[in-house]
């Protein structure tokens, strides 16, 4: 079994040695650098190749949004998630809508942790329901109305399929539970999946359930049932 290959990034010492301590004694994880800022990532991520990077949010230089931002914009780019000390951060929001394929808290016990970069090497998003409303209750402001109106112009490329499995995506739904919601083969809704990421330029599906959020197809899902 090829093992997972984890940067951390912390401006903590002491968070990094916790990490460091915690991941490094896992058969199948990988420690194989960390940083203390965002601005050394870049280059770490270069030499390292790692398949996730555990990303503290604030640091003093470069922050964990402007990094993973960076890094999701690369070809290559590794899973990144974030570090935080909130539930419902605008920066943990900001992240997720730049790439990140989930967070976790920084007091989350550590089998969970380990579970969470298990998730995310596998593809897997890490943000459970509860979570994903939360964050999408956060963030409802002044500037909905236009968030709403370009995700919606977006949207209109998927067909009436897509549209259904991304508002399935948006309500936390796992694969196979979205097959037997629509009566689809998992394989298919793997299918689906993959297209409404390319047609919408995405990364994960963090990023499909905002989108969706954004432009009210779960609030229009949940008033039809």
């Amino acid at each position: 079994m090829t093992a997972i290959r984890l940067l951390l990034v912390d401006d903590d010492p002491l968070v990094r040695a916790g990490l460091s301590f915690m991941m490094g004694g896992a058969d199948d994880i990988e420690i194989v650098g960390e940083a203390a800022d965002g601005a050394d990532v870049e280059a770490l991520v270069d030499r390292t190749r790692p398949d996730v990077v555990l990303m503290d949010i604030r640091m003093p230089k470069v922050d964990g949004l402007t990094a993973t931002e960076r890094l999701r914009a690369r070809a290559d780019a590794p899973q990144v998630v974030v570090l935080t000390t909130f539930h419902a951060d605008e920066q943990v929001l900001r992240a997720l809508r730049a790439g990140a394929a989930g967070f976790v808290l920084k007091d989350t016990p550590p089998a969970e942790i380990l579970a969470a970069v298990r998730r995310i090497a596998s593809g897997d998003p890490v943000l459970s329901p509860t979570v994903t409303r939360q964050l999408m209750r956060h963030a409802v402001g002044t500037t909905a109305d236009t968030r709403r109106t370009r995700a919606r112009d977006r949207m209109a490329v998927l067909n009436d399929r897509e549209r259904e499995v991304a508002v399935a995506v948006g309500r936390g739904l796992a694969n196979a539970e979205i097959a037997t919601g629509l009566f689809m083969s998992v394989a298919t809704v793997k299918t689906h999946v993959s297209r409404i990421l390319a047609k919408l330029d995405l990364n994960n599906r963090v990023q499909i359930a905002l989108l969706a959020y954004d432009a009210g197809l779960l609030e229009e899902d949940q008033e039809e049932h």
